[in-house]
């Protein structure tokens, strides 16, 4: 078995909530950080938001929001929510009479305001349609739709009134005796946004949903979001997340999946450990990583491996890495496997072997595991 004493150290002690379901997906009370996305087609096209559900559950969606704006799309989301791999949350705004609909529809989750939904007793009948259908509700704190009460006391979006704005809401559900609720308390801002969760993690033991939301393009905001949610799970705070970018859902996911696996919080895939590349390396680095990730990105169990442009640092990552490569002799390099130098690569076989190489170490893993005494 291979060691990896790296990795083992990383024991982040995590903020203590209760568990609530989102379909077949436990969030809180201890559960793994579940990975949420959202899809961007129109709800009423089933065909087209159906197949972009299923590439982001393939990517390692765990949970994938549908907006729902009017009625024809609460219709839709009956057939979206029967052909979907994984749970859908129905995201509502005002209209109380979609979050009905979505419920009955089969949505695992509704995004909702309890403030902005209207009368109580439109309150009372969406959290009613949430029981009898086994649905959770996400209430959603945003920083640019604060209730006008709190922006009269508080002059502007700040982390205390975000945070009295999620309290008011819970108070509203577990009035009517609902707890099947998780929160979320987002900002495009970032240090704003996470000042508001470490407040809010004080004072509630509901299910964090962390978000920093509108963060920007695929690369802006996965560099936002990483600075802010990064920080907010190191400190153990966030029981499942979204990468809001603007950008295919997908890359939303896979930026997810990253930001977790950098923590150690997720062990799915390759992790892939990657030099900067430099005079000294023996191949193309950034080309051969980029051939990998591509190729490698349908494997789900977790493994790693390290592609090292020369022997500065390359040995001693492959030490701890499942497949490794090291450049460093004139068009050839060297490849290990568990840790152990194995054979001299030539740069030209590197992907294909390290593919293979990869492959088969997966298959070994799968067999061990479908084979416990053997």
């Amino acid at each position: 078995m291979l060691r990896n004493p790296i990795r083992r150290w990383k024991n982040i002690p995590w903020r203590k909530s209760r568990a609530i379901s989102v379909g077949a997906v436990q969030v809180g009370g201890g559960a793994p950080v579940s990975v949420q996305t959202m899809t961007n087609t129109p709800t009423t096209e089933v065909e087209s938001t159906s197949a972009q559900i299923a590439a982001c559950a393939d990517a390692g969606a765990d949970i994938v929001r549908v907006s729902v704006p009017d009625e024809k799309s609460s219709k839709a989301l009956r057939e979206i929510v029967d052909l979907s791999p994984v749970p859908i949350v129905a995201d509502i705004h005002f209209h109380y009479r979609r979050a009905i609909e979505s419920a009955d529809a089969g949505a695992a989750c509704i995004r909702i305001n309890p403030g902005n939904i209207g009368s109580q007793e439109r309150i009372r009948s969406v959290v009613s349609a949430a029981r009898a259908n086994g649905c959770s509700i996400r209430i959603g704190v945003n920083a640019g739709s604060l209730e006008k009460h709190l922006l009269e006391k508080f002059r502007e979006p700040c982390p205390e009134a975000m945070v009295e704005s999620g309290l008011e809401h819970i108070r509203i559900l577990e009035d009517l005796n609902f707890f099947e609720y998780k929160i979320s308390c987002k900002a495009s801002d970032v240090m704003l946004a996470v000042a508001a969760y470490r407040s809010l993690a004080e004072k509630t033991d509901a299910p964090i949903h962390l978000g920093i939301t509108e963060a920007g393009g695929a690369y802006a905001g996965t560099v936002k979001s990483a600075v802010g949610l990064g920080g907010l799970l190191q400190a153990g705070i966030g029981d499942t997340i979204r990468v809001s970018l603007s950008a295919d859902p997908v890359e939303e996911v896979h930026a997810a999946n990253e930001i977790l696996k950098s923590l150690g919080l997720l062990k799915r895939g390759v992790n892939i450990i990657a030099c900067p590349s430099c005079a000294r390396q023996g191949f193309d680095v950034i080309g051969t990583v980029a051939l990998l990730e591509d190729r490698l990105r349908h494997i789900r169990t977790p493994l790693d491996l390290s592609i090292i442009g020369c022997v500065v640092n390359g040995p001693g990552e492959a030490l701890l890495t499942d497949v490794g490569f090291t450049g460093g002799g004139k068009d050839h390099g060297m490849l290990y496997l568990s840790g152990e130098a194995v054979s001299k690569l030539s740069n030209e076989d590197l992907v294909e072997r390290v593919v293979f190489e990869v492959e088969r170490r997966v298959r070994e893993i799968e067999m061990a595991k479908s084979n416990p005494g053997c």
